[in-house]
């Protein structure tokens, strides 16, 4: 921990009146210059344009800081879309083996006893065309 200097207060200096009565009269002879000077018309230009700076300044501010929000969004949303991605292929791969023949043969033979049919069982139908049926 460093060493601290404790220094004696300071009296505030006692205002003259005299010197404030000058200092207003100085700040009302510099504000008539001013207005006196905005009448003129290369002020006036140079204080529309000096606003429009300002003015456009801020827009760029603003136009900086919300592409700085929506990219951070963008990236999110990337992010999220990503993982949903993942989350289809998995899905997707979860479908194909539930779906798969063996799987489906299996579990037909387990719940509902089920049996492939010899060469004896089977009965072919035969086809009939639209022609044949009149």
């Amino acid at each position: 921990m460093g060493a601290v200097a404790i220094e004696p207060a300071v009296k505030p200096a006692k205002l003259n009146k005299e010197k404030v009565r000058e200092g207003v009269v100085a700040a009302v002879r510099i504000s008539r210059r001013v207005f006196d000077a905005t009448r003129q018309k290369r002020v006036l230009v140079s204080l529309a344009l000096a606003v429009l700076l300002v003015g456009s300044s801020i827009g760029v501010v603003v136009s900086a800081h919300e592409n700085r929000a929506l990219f951070n969004t963008l990236s999110q949303l990337q992010a999220e879309r990503d993982s949903f991605q993942a989350e289809w292929s998995q899905l997707l791969l979860e479908q194909s083996a539930m779906g798969g023949h063996g799987r489906v043969e299996k579990l037909a033979v387990e719940r509902f006893s089920m049996v492939v049919p010899g060469r004896q069982d089977i009965v072919l139908v035969p086809l009939m065309s639209p022609l044949a049926a009149r």
